[in-house]
């Protein structure tokens, strides 16, 4: 199992900085994922800044989330 996201901070250009449960502090591009689905009430910068750590991942105000593991996987250490 992967780690899990305790902090989350959403910066410029739909990017997260996480910080994990093992130490590690990541990036996370979003813009992928930006024209799909529930997702793309993401373009609205106020929602997208309202990223934060649900236990496992990072959930929005508007209830979108992604797989932890996904998060983890495809981000890049900082």
């Amino acid at each position: 199992m992967n780690p899990r996201i305790v902090n989350v901070q959403p910066e410029k250009d739909y990017m997260l900085r996480l910080c994990f449960t093992n130490g590690e502090i990541r990036r996370f591009d979003v813009k992928p994922y930006l024209d799909t689905g529930i997702f793309q009430e993401l373009k609205d910068v106020s929602l997208f800044n309202s990223a934060k750590p649900d236990g496992l991942s990072v959930e929005w105000a508007n209830e979108a989330s992604i797989c932890p593991d996904t998060l983890y996987l495809d981000s890049c250490p900082v």
